[in-house]
């Protein structure tokens, strides 16, 4: 009984980390539903884990395993919102570097419309 307790406090915790992951990734409102069909696969799975006849040390490995995948799962997800971030940062240098060649232009034809003006 006392190692079921054990087990049941590693998986709370688990599940919360696991939980806290996911709702990183929520933020985006673009997989919010994916998202949660995620956090709810994983809580039922840690539910369903908890509850089978399976021995401590099978049941260990089940979560030590399930733990990997979340962690290789929310490296993945990482990495894709760092390649998305560079590319948004790309796309603003480019934008930000055309408005300052047309701003650049309309300075300098700013600029001779003066001297022409002045110097009539």
């Amino acid at each position: 009984m006392m190692q079921l307790k054990g087990l049941g406090c590693i998986a709370a915790f688990k599940c919360v980390c696991y939980v806290h992951c996911v709702e990183a990734f929520m933020s985006d409102n673009v997989g919010s539903k994916v998202s949660y069909f995620l956090v709810g696969l994983g809580v039922g799975a840690l539910v369903g884990v908890l509850f089978a006849p399976k021995s401590g040390e099978d049941t260990r490995e089940y979560l030590a395993k399930r733990a990997d995948d979340g962690r290789e799962f929310a490296q993945k997800k990482a990495k894709e919102l760092r390649e998305r971030a560079d590319e948004l940062i790309e796309r603003g240098k480019d934008v930000a570097s055309r408005k300052r060649e047309s701003l650049s232009a309309a300075v300098d034809a700013g600029r001779e419309a003066f001297l022409r003006e002045s110097k009539s």
